[in-house]
């Protein structure tokens, strides 16, 4: 048997989402990440709640 690797969730990410971005892009999303002091993952999911958030009202 393999060893496990990472922490044990009751969520895991088996997902993966991969985008094409401009070179401002990514330094906007570093930016934010920077002055938020979060992750990229953290910083673009925030981005799409916000979005369905506002799709939702």
């Amino acid at each position: 048997m393999s060893p496990r690797t990472g922490r044990p969730t009751d969520n895991p990410k088996t997902e993966e989402i991969k985008i094409r971005a401009t070179k401002k892009d990514k330094e906007l999303l570093r930016e934010c990440c920077e002055i938020l002091k979060q992750t990229q993952y953290d910083v673009v999911m925030k981005g799409i709640k916000k979005v369905y958030a506002e799709i939702k009202k």
